[in-house]
């Protein structure tokens, strides 16, 4: 039997700023902390940087033909912050609102819905070198960003997410230091955490001010769907503190206006959160539109004993000295069964169904979209010049048909948005991994379509899953 989904479904693909457009000393941008962190010797596989990406800055045009000619119809990018107001504070630089001017122009033209994201981890260096999102200031700083941008394409882009996976800007750039700015300060990791969920909630306010009616505000959380390896106390209590850390820390503010009191008492050692001040769960929980989800795999955790010794940090993260789970350095965590891609992530589906069933749960009446998911795989053209790769497919119809399953048991899924368009920059990897629908030769800026691309395109153009 046929796998249908409703009209009026999105169909995207998803994109960020850093990892794509290049360009990064044109138009008055200066630098963000990506540059910093990506030229700093041994923090990106290879010494790669974001300076050239794949080009998008000049071939802005031809990607967005590239698109429409798959079938997609919708695109989710991100703005540079330090492309549109180069030191985070002051006016902006219309050169920089101009590309964005004219992406949102090219996308309308072929019939593609623009999904504006604000913030995708490239906070300007001068916000940093004032202290970066531990700071309170930082959250101030990004609403008149927001308001800047909401000002120049509120009239033709109507769905904006403030925030993409504030857990990985809180605990991977300043716990772990995996990530750009690549501090190790559990305590400043909670601080950013905090003010990150501020930061969304005074920027959800300034969207709603500048932005007409019909303008819709979202974010887009990286949520662990957290298995206990065992059915121990101690093993269920390390998927406690990790679903705390990884899911609650912004769930429950953003949704209900609280942080876990498990929270606060796991981390009493390192803080007593006496940075969350009068107003601010209040401002952190702005009516949303729509809850984006971005997911990859599942995360296995369980508690480790005196006689563990150092507990296996197997999170998918990228390893490091530095743990980016504060208050939860004693739990161990381990690699899924089954599958891998080529990022060493487990493939299972059964999370985004969970996830997705979970939120629709807790968040009745809250539209919720897949903005984020996909695989890497060591992709490369054959003798005929084509890019096959059959193990995407198999991964997209596996988990597609995972997000069906949850919309018949009740969720309200409204979109799904590949990740991602093109290869692309993959942060701390560098260019070593591909997770693009449409190959990128890097020495040519050459664009193939894979094999997955077509068959999603199939799939946007006609709401019926096709065969893999």
């Amino acid at each position: 039997m046929s796998v249908s989904f409703p009209p009026g479904f999105l169909w995207g693909t998803a994109t960020a700023a850093y990892q794509i457009e290049g360009a990064v000393r044109e138009g008055g941008r200066t630098p963000s902390i990506w540059d910093t962190f990506s030229h700093t010797p041994g923090k990106v596989e290879n010494g790669d940087t974001g300076d050239v990406a794949v080009d998008h800055f000049h071939r802005r045009a031809d990607d967005v033909r590239l698109m429409s000619g798959l079938g997609v119809n919708a695109y989710r990018f991100s703005v540079s912050w330090p492309r549109v107001q180069p030191t985070g504070r002051g006016p902006a630089v219309q050169r920089g609102l101009d590309f964005y001017r004219a992406l949102v122009d090219d996308l309308l033209d072929h019939g593609i819905t623009p999904v504006l994201t604000l913030y995708h981890w490239d906070l300007p260096q001068e916000l940093e070198t004032a202290g970066g999102w531990p700071e309170r200031d930082t959250a101030h700083r990004f609403a008149d960003y927001a308001r800047i941008v909401a000002d120049a394409l509120g009239d033709r882009v109507e769905r904006w997410t403030t925030l993409n996976e504030p857990w990985c800007s809180a605990f991977l750039g300043y716990a772990s230091g995996v990530h750009a700015p690549g501090r190790t300060d559990p305590v400043a990791s909670l601080r950013a955490a905090h003010h990150l969920n501020l930061g969304h909630g005074l920027a959800a306010q300034a969207l709603r001010t500048a932005l007409p009616a019909r303008g819709q505000v979202s974010v887009s959380i990286n949520p662990s769907a957290v298995r206990a390896r065992s059915g121990t106390e101690a093993d269920l209590d390390a998927r406690r503190r990790i679903d705390a850390l990884a899911n609650r820390v912004f769930t429950d503010p953003m949704l209900h206006g609280t942080y876990p009191a498990d929270l606060l008492v796991d981390t009493e050692r390192l803080t007593d959160w006496s940075f969350v001040h009068g107003d601010d769960l209040t401002v952190i929980r702005h009516p949303l539109d729509s809850l984006g989800i971005n997911y990859y795999s599942p995360t296995v955790v369980s508690g480790a004993t005196d006689s563990d010794g150092a507990p296996e940090r197997n999170d998918g993260h990228g390893g490091g000295a530095h743990s980016p789970w504060p208050g939860a350095e004693a739990v161990a965590f381990h690699r899924a069964p089954g599958d891998v891609t080529d990022m060493g992530w487990p493939v299972d589906p059964t999370g985004l169904h969970e996830l997705l069933t979970r939120y629709s749960r807790e968040a009745p009446g809250l539209p919720l979209v897949i903005t984020e998911n996909g695989a890497a795989y060591p992709d490369k053209p054959g003798a005929d010049g084509t890019v096959h790769d059959p193990e995407r497919i198999r991964y997209l119809h596996s988990h597609l048909s995972a997000v069906h399953r949850a919309m018949a048991d009740g969720a309200d899924v409204r979109g799904y948005f590949l990740w991602s368009l093109l290869d692309n920059f993959e942060w701390a990897y560098g260019y070593g991994k591909r997770f693009g629908a449409v190959y990128v030769d890097y020495d040519t800026q050459a664009r193939i379509p894979k094999s997955s691309a077509r068959w999603y395109g199939e799939l946007a153009r006609t709401g019926v899953l096709p065969d893999c």
